[in-house]
């Protein structure tokens, strides 16, 4: 292109970042460009959060006005500030790859407390103006006080620091972009399949007049057509709820190893204080599978569940599905025993296929070595070791053990690996190393059938273990009418040998996972 490109920007460290990094790209392709700072409704008003200022569009109306109005040529926005439907006239040429999609959770070192889910310390007073983050968080920690926050993000991080909050919420994004020195803060990753991001969080869109051809063509060299993709799945289902900023929303989207199959997580509330609905889907057809998802989440029948364990206090799945209205009753079929340790190999890694795996093995006290680092199956599995001021160095994020496994694998190469385990354990994990002697088997508990029990004929049942399975199956049958979710694939597989072939898996090994399963049925 001949002419100087003017790139419309709102004036914040971040926004100019994003301005300057469209503005390098440029000067690759030999086009010259000068930036144009345009103040914003959302930066002009810093006193409301973003749930209570009327209208949508906060960042972006005036930078589109002035695109129109060819008073610049490009627009860089965070392309979760967009608008769904594009004003008459504007279309988003390109989107950038995408940064960690995932919030952070910034907390000041001493409210810091590693027993307590995401490492913060009780009652603590977290500042966020996101609606969506606002109705995730108090989800995970209703003992949280949530307190408006506006600002730039260094703003923001400054009022941290002098000790207005004891903790924020903020997008990984957007610290990493600027480069932030974060140390003197903790830091906890929130996962974004489990604390669910604002739609295209991560991603940033490059928007031109529709009639702009010459500029469009110029932009496919820096259009990321996965990512694109990937964000319409997102963005499609922020259109069909009609939503915006105020809405509590977060909807994320990645492209199975296939790259043909969308995986998508969707979390929406009807308000910022109210629990959100959670459900998980598969598919190939992009638009489907979003109007899929969302008449979902919009025609949730709360009923009644059946899960065989104990409901604990702290259990998101009963918490979540108790709070959406669904009658949740737990009892385990089976009873652990613990077996005595009577030597504890010593290795540099070891691995916990189950709650009950830690529980009986930090029990007994064992010796290991001081710095030998933890692997977990799940989020459950990680949570449970908080308990015994431990945390796991990798966790598994799939309901495919045989995945875990492998990326176990990756991590550990032929390190030698103590696995605590129940006596008759499948040792799916195990199977994926890449050496048979270094797999360490060290049995911590068995199982036996709880002979006392009663199971409420509930409609829908969530089964947790094989043994489990074998249990119900003595004394009762899966009715046509119910519905059926299993943990982890060697629980469907003993549903199968029932004839139960289709049950419900969850994404991965944790509470909120299951409550999820149980909403996407």
């Amino acid at each position: 292109m001949s002419k100087k490109i003017i790139i419309g920007s709102r004036g914040s460290d971040l926004a100019l970042w994003q301005a300057h990094f469209v503005q390098d790209r440029l000067k690759t392709l030999n086009i010259e460009s000068e930036i144009k700072i345009i103040a914003t409704k959302g930066d002009k008003i810093q006193d409301l959060s973003f749930d209570k200022i009327e209208g949508k569009g906060f960042f972006t109306k005036e930078i589109e006005e002035a695109l129109l109005n060819k008073e610049i040529d490009l627009a860089v926005h965070s392309h979760k500030d967009l608008e769904t439907e594009q004003p008459q006239g504007l279309t988003v040429a390109a989107v950038s790859g995408r940064a960690d999609a995932a919030d952070i959770l910034l907390i000041r070192k001493e409210c810091v407390d590693e027993n307590q889910r995401f490492s913060l310390k009780k009652n603590a007073i977290v500042g966020t103006s996101s609606a969506r983050r606002k109705s995730q968080f108090l989800m995970f920690r209703s003992d949280v006080e949530i307190k408006d926050l506006r600002g730039n993000v260094p703003t923001r991080i400054d009022k941290l620091r002098l000790g207005n909050y004891d903790a924020i919420l903020l997008a990984s994004a957007g610290v990493g972009r600027l480069k932030l020195n974060l140390n003197e803060f903790f830091v906890e990753r929130l996962d974004p399949k489990q604390f669910i991001p604002a739609p295209a969080q991560g991603v940033l869109a490059l928007q031109i007049r529709e009639d702009d051809t010459e500029l469009f063509t110029t932009l496919q060299d820096f259009n990321n057509k996965t990512i694109q993709s990937t964000c319409f799945v997102e963005r499609k289902i922020l259109n069909l709820f009609d939503g915006g900023c105020q809405l509590p929303l977060g909807a994320y989207c990645e492209m199975a190893d296939d790259e043909e199959t969308y995986n998508v997580w969707l979390a929406v509330a009807n308000k910022p204080d109210s629990t959100p609905v959670s459900v998980y889907a598969e598919g190939a057809n992009p638009e489907t599978l979003a109007e899929r998802m969302v008449e979902k989440a919009k025609s949730l029948n709360p009923t009644s569940v059946f899960i065989t364990r104990e409901l604990f206090p702290d259990d998101l799945f009963h918490i979540v599905l108790s709070n959406l209205g669904y009658d949740v009753t737990g009892k385990p079929l089976i009873e652990t025993t613990q077996i005595p340790i009577i030597k504890t190999p010593k290795t540099d890694w070891i691995f916990f296929s189950s709650k009950n795996a830690v529980y009986h093995f930090f029990k007994q006290n064992p010796e290991i070595k001081s710095d030998a680092k933890i692997g977990v199956i799940g989020r459950a599995t990680a949570e449970a070791l908080r308990k015994f001021d431990k945390r796991a160095d990798f966790i598994g994020v799939s309901a495919d053990t045989k995945l875990i496994g492998k990326q176990f694998r990756a991590l550990v190469g032929r390190t030698r690996v103590l696995f605590p385990q129940a006596k008759k354990s499948i040792k799916s994990i195990q199977g994926q190393m890449l050496d048979k002697d270094q797999a360490i088997n060290l049995f911590v508990y068995e199982t036996i059938e709880n002979p006392e029990y009663n199971i409420p004929d509930s409609e829908v049942l969530v089964f947790t273990s094989p043994s489990n399975v074998e249990a119900f199956y003595k004394t009762h049958t899966i009715k046509p009418h119910q519905k059926v979710v299993a943990i982890g694939h060697a629980t469907a597989s003993e549903l199968k040998n029932r004839d139960i072939h289709h049950p419900k898996l969850p994404d991965a090994f944790d509470g909120l996972s299951l409550a999820r399963a149980v909403m996407s049925l």
